[in-house]
């Protein structure tokens, strides 16, 4: 058994509390170390519910986040998915675990860097890009799922031209201090739109969110 194979196992069990069905979602959080993307100074916290500083003024969102986040884009097998703010890379790892196609973009460089050496060291299927994340990634686009990891005032515009049909985005929006995540669907070239509240983030920086 790895060193904290237990405590993943304990983390598990807590998002099936938390209501987390989807099985490709919690059997993906169950394979994904979340150890190895967290600080060594946290590595011991790494398994508990709770966000975590990566440095940049970042953090590791809380796993039920991860996890709440990933099931509501519905993710299968060879989709295509764009994320804004790799940050430690554990959300793009658990959805490349999941067998998606992720995009993903930072705009700390040494997030990027430090993200993209974990890729190549678990051999993950993911591309990574520094840059503004609020403009999306036009050259793969469209994209079956959008996931934004910050919290944004309003859903950039680029994002939403982005999403092919039936695609599904999920997003926090709101004030610096607190956010809902929305959920849009695209239908027939119209996004309906869903709100859960009760998440925090920190700011989406970008030519359309926060300066």
């Amino acid at each position: 058994m790895g060193r904290f194979d237990i405590e993943r196992k304990e983390m598990i069990e807590v998002l099936k509390e938390k209501g987390i069905t989807d099985p490709a979602v919690l059997d993906a959080m169950n394979k994904v170390e979340r150890h190895l993307f967290v600080d060594a100074m946290f590595v011991n916290k790494a398994y508990d519910d709770s966000a975590l500083p990566i440095g940049s003024e970042q953090t590791i969102s809380q796993p039920y986040t991860v996890a709440f986040m990933t099931q509501a884009l519905h993710p299968q097998k060879e989709m295509k998915i764009l994320e804004i703010g790799t940050g430690s890379g554990y959300q793009a790892a658990v959805l490349a675990v999941i067998g998606c196609r992720v995009f993903t973009i930072e705009r700390h460089l040494s997030l990027l860097n430090n993200a993209r050496t974990l890729f190549d060291k678990l051999k993950l299927r993911v591309l990574a890009k520094g840059g503004d994340g609020t403009i999306g990634w036009t050259e793969h686009a469209p994209y079956d799922g959008i996931i934004v990891t910050a919290g944004a005032p309003s859903i950039p515009e680029p994002l939403l031209t982005q999403l092919a049909e039936g695609g599904r985005i999920i997003i926090p929006v709101g004030s610096k201090e607190t956010q809902n995540l929305i959920l849009g669907i695209k239908i027939n070239d119209e996004i309906q739109f869903n709100e859960f509240d009760g998440f925090k983030f920190v700011p989406l920086i970008g030519k359309n969110a926060w300066n």
